[in-house]
């Protein structure tokens, strides 16, 4: 995920910095031409986003795997410490919502964000009257579907790193 974070943010610059083209090459030369490893990858990112007002958005952060989201979460802080421009806004659901504040440092501000029964049951219609396939459907799946998906949904959550802003002052 963060190689194509580099990615993204590389090829929005005019000139590829030096230090990743050349680190990409040495990469190409090591046994087998494997990429950079994930300390690289952090390096790089902290090089390019130091001088650089940054923003990363990661969404549905709650579906990645523990082992990875806790490497992924780490990362972020790294490059965070050393990148005070850059703004990082993570998007999950509540039963991760502590363990992102306590491995960014509780440099974080939380917003809930959750959606109206009308608004999901409002989109719902739409999409079933979109359908390329009515015949698939009958009255009863739709009056299901329409009760159904609004009941199980949940509540999001949006963490968002900003430095320099002690997230007591703006919850």
């Amino acid at each position: 995920m963060l190689g194509s974070v580099l990615k993204q943010i590389v090829s929005g610059m005019e000139k590829v910095p030096e230090e990743i083209s050349q680190a990409f090459q040495e990469q190409k030369m090591a046994i087998g031409g494997r990429g950079p490893r994930l300390q690289d990858i952090v390096k790089m990112l902290q090089a390019v986003t130091s001088s650089l007002r940054t923003f990363v958005c990661i969404d549905a952060l709650d579906e990645c795997t523990a082992v990875h989201r806790v490497k992924l979460l780490d990362s972020l802080k790294q490059i965070f410490e050393r990148s005070p421009r850059t703004r990082i806004f993570i998007i999950g659901r509540p039963h991760i919502r502590a363990e992102v504040e306590s491995r960014l440092a509780r440099r974080v501000i939380s917003l809930s964000v959750s959606s109206s029964k009308d608004d999901i049951i409002g989109y719902l219609r739409v999409r079933l009257d979109e359908d390329e396939t009515p015949e698939a459907m009958d009255e009863s799946l739709a009056a299901d579907i329409l009760k159904r998906i609004p009941e199980k949904m949940s509540e999001m959550y949006v963490e968002a790193m900003i430095p320099g802003i002690p997230p007591s002052i703006i919850r």
